[in-house]
């Protein structure tokens, strides 16, 4: 199913009680984000606001559930894409010739030749309303939590095309408003958009950019998809939409953008022009991603049709609306990356407190010795899979999504000292645990089946009772070395002990803590031991996950305390000996004075009963005060 603009789309989630429309005024600063966290967390509708101080209204958490993206794409559940895609690359792999060649040879089954995008020569649907003296003024762009650098336009489509080879690229990439007429255009290291900005570079010329807002929610799926730097994400969005994307000129440059887009803001980049400070910004991390030096970004032409309207997401503490786009991606690249990087791969999911690149579950079909450390040494070193942190790979008859049945899965089927691969490469550059930038430490956990020949004949942990256990550990507070402990894993025959520690106190607090449950022969009982900050609820799963995955880097914060057990400090490093050599962000929620404002709203917008503020409860988490970095 194909839509013709937001506006079009927006009908189809009425029509199907998938979105609310919001007529009180509701600011874009801090509050359209604090009213869209209550919502995104609660598993409610997508939101219209209609009064947001411009002509335009706002649309957000329209990816916020599975159906509405199965929605966005035109299916009736996101494993019917997968299935599609599978067809296609089974075909695809199935037959000679270069990539074209192939192409062509599957009329019959989705007739390619038809999904492929086409320019059109006429002006477009985007370009019903022409701003040729532009002012970013005009838009209501969130500036989504209190320490954020500004302003953000955080769904933008942004067009480039390499000077040289003619590839062109349409890919997301946050940009901070700096003035009426300029943005910060947020290129990462790795990513395709900076990789045609240092080509452009060489030419000394003006980089012509374009940023489509909106139009068919399928090209804000496609331009968030891991496809390989050389496929036109307007293919993917021909086969999704089963209609191909017709393109337009521009008016102020040569680069082409979907001719039914809601907003098109049109300029270029000046690779001889000094970059600009940009940041901080509340990230999908949920914490801040500190500010850093990228290009600045010019505006020669704002357009848009006559019923615009602005899209727009946050993110932040998961989850969030990009979780959900995450489990989609799962769900419809599966297929590719069983086909291209490993056909043993049975199944993938990144969850939710990983954040995508922090933590991968991998399932494969195992035959062989050593397998999985195969798979895990091949995915590590494959396309965006090289940003993973931590990567598990289990086989067997395991439901990788039920997390209770997955972790004893893996405590089953591993050797904590022997089936452990530290390594360092490549991170995601918004990872703040690690010593250098967008470098540090990895973990692969093969806790799949082992063979007999991969077998070392040791013992599982012992069974001492949880009493026994108890009084131990009890002693370790009394010794001011832990806060706080949970076991209550140990009951379901997963050995893992959580505690909490307080570094400020004592910014050796872990070294001292693994000498005392080496002491305690902590290792004959648990596998695991994991550390998080006295601020933390250990009783929270879900947030001392997300706390020690983003917190730790594998292979600097690890300790054996046995042969086959080890602590992974997920403390906040800002507090170790000597400090930390890199700023460490604070986490990410909103103020009390936005809070209250939306609270005394609530009736108003009549969403429904009220929903207390997820950032009363994350707020405990914050450091010194209210900044966005930790001071030490």
């Amino acid at each position: 199913m194909a839509y013709s603009g937001l506006c079009d789309f927006i009908r189809y989630l009425e029509e199907n009680n998938e979105l609310h429309r919001i007529n009180t005024f509701v600011d874009p600063v801090l509050e359209i984000t604090e009213v869209t966290d209550r919502v995104t967390k609660s598993g409610g509708k997508a939101l219209l606001f209609e009064n947001t101080g411009t002509i335009f209204p706002v649309l957000i958490n329209a990816f916020g559930s599975d159906k509405r993206i199965s929605m966005a794409i035109g299916r009736n559940d996101l494993e019917e894409a997968g299935r599609e895609i599978e067809l296609v690359f089974n075909k695809i792999s199935a037959s000679s010739g270069n990539l074209l060649e192939k192409l062509s040879r599957l009329p019959d089954l989705i007739k390619l030749s038809g999904i492929l995008p086409v320019k059109s020569v006429k002006k477009g649907r985007c370009q019903q309303i022409i701003h040729n003296d532009p002012d970013l003024g005009i838009l209501p762009v969130l500036k989504c939590w209190p320490f954020d650098g500004g302003r953000f336009v955080t769904l933008p489509i942004v067009h480039t095309i390499h000077p040289e080879t003619g590839s062109t690229n349409a890919g997301m990439y946050r940009m901070q408003i700096l003035d009426h007429k300029t943005t910060a255009m947020h290129w990462q290291l790795h990513k395709t958009g900076a990789s045609h900005f240092e080509a452009w570079k060489k030419t000394g010329k003006k980089m012509p950019v374009s940023v489509a807002l909106g139009g068919d929610p399928v090209y804000t799926y496609s331009a968030t998809a891991p496809l390989p730097e050389n496929i036109d994400e307007y293919i993917l969005a021909g086969f999704l939409r089963k209609k191909r994307v017709r393109l337009v000129k521009c008016i102020t440059s040569n680069l082409y953008v979907p001719e039914d887009a809601d907003i098109i803001i049109e300029g270029y980049v000046d690779p001889v022009e000094d970059p600009v400070w940009e940041g901080p910004f509340g990230d999908h991390t949920g914490f801040y991603s500190l500010a850093d030096w990228y290009p600045r970004f010019h505006v020669t032409c704002i357009t848009h049709s006559k019923d615009a309207v602005y899209p727009a997401t946050i993110v932040g503490i998961p989850p969030q609306e990009d979780s959900l786009l995450t489990k989609a991606t799962e769900k419809i690249f599966l297929a590719p990356i069983k086909i291209i990087l490993q056909p043993e791969i049975e199944d993938l999911h990144m969850p939710d407190p990983g954040i995508a690149h922090n933590l991968v579950i991998v399932k494969m079909k195992k035959s062989y010795p050593g397998q999985g450390t195969k798979v895990i040494s091949s995915l590590l070193g494959a396309g965006q899979m090289m940003f993973t942190k931590y990567l598990v790979v289990v086989s067997g008859n395991v439901d990788i999504r039920n997390y209770s049945e997955l972790i004893q899965n893996i405590f089953i089927n591993t050797d904590f000292g022997r089936d452990l691969i530290f390594n360092r490469g490549p991170l995601d550059v918004l990872d703040h645990s690690s010593d250098t930038f967008a470098f540090g430490g990895k973990l692969g956990i093969d806790a799949t089946t082992k063979t007999p020949e991969e077998r070392s004949g040791r013992t599982g942990v012992s069974n001492q009772t949880v009493a026994g256990l108890t009084k131990g550990i009890n002693n370790l507070i009394k010794e001011n070395l832990i806060k706080a402990f949970n076991i209550s894993l140990l009951i379901k025959n997963i050995p893992v002990l959580i505690i909490s520690v307080n570094r400020t106190e004592d910014n050796d607090i872990i070294s001292k803590v693994s000498s005392a449950l080496k002491s305690l022969l902590i290792g004959d009982q648990f596998k695991l031991v994991l550390a998080v900050d006295h601020t933390v609820d250990i009783n929270d799963f879900f947030t001392v996950a997300w706390q020690m995955l983003g917190n730790s880097d594998p292979l600097r914060d690890h300790q054996f305390i046995s042969e086959s057990s080890l602590i992974i400090d997920g403390t906040i490093k800002a507090f170790r000996p000597g400090g930390f050599i890199r700023r460490w962000p604070n986490i990410v929620c909103s103020d009390n004075e936005t809070i209250n404002s939306v609270d005394q709203k609530w009736e108003l917008m009549a969403i429904g009963p009220f929903i207390p503020s997820p950032s009363m409860k994350s707020g405990r988490l914050k450091r010194n005060g209210n900044e966005e970095v930790i001071l030490f």
